[in-house]
């Protein structure tokens, strides 16, 4: 069971599914949060966390959140703007801080208002 965080964490980015993280796989974008599905142990603590409802275990994703939610990996796997590699697995998020930058998907959504 793999989890990913999905459009409700776009401009939020609580950061309660981090503190609970016991490995550090949750990895912060410029606008979301992104869980590194090599690094997930699949324990379900961030979705349990997370108030926006935005942790979503892959298998139960519903459709309107799908490509979404998908996309999660791409943060991982593809070359980002403005960076010379992917990301990879580093094997925990906190020594590579905030990366300031999200998948092209992510970047392109309407900014979300209060």
């Amino acid at each position: 069971m793999t989890f990913a965080i999905g459009s409700g964490c776009v401009d939020v980015r609580d950061r309660s599914c981090v503190a609970v993280c016991p490995v550090d796989c949750i990895y912060e974008g410029d606008r979301k949060l992104y869980i590194n599905p090599d690094e997930c142990i699949d324990c379900g603590a961030c979705m349990t966390e997370c108030p926006m409802n935005a942790v979503v275990r892959l298998e139960d994703v519903p459709d309107s959140e799908r490509v979404i939610a998908l996309d999660n990996e791409v943060f991982f796997t593809q070359v980002l703007p403005g960076r010379t590699e992917p990301i990879g697995s580093p094997g925990e998020a906190a020594p590579l801080g905030r990366i300031g930058v999200d998948t092209e998907l992510v970047a392109a959504l309407p900014v979300a208002t209060p």
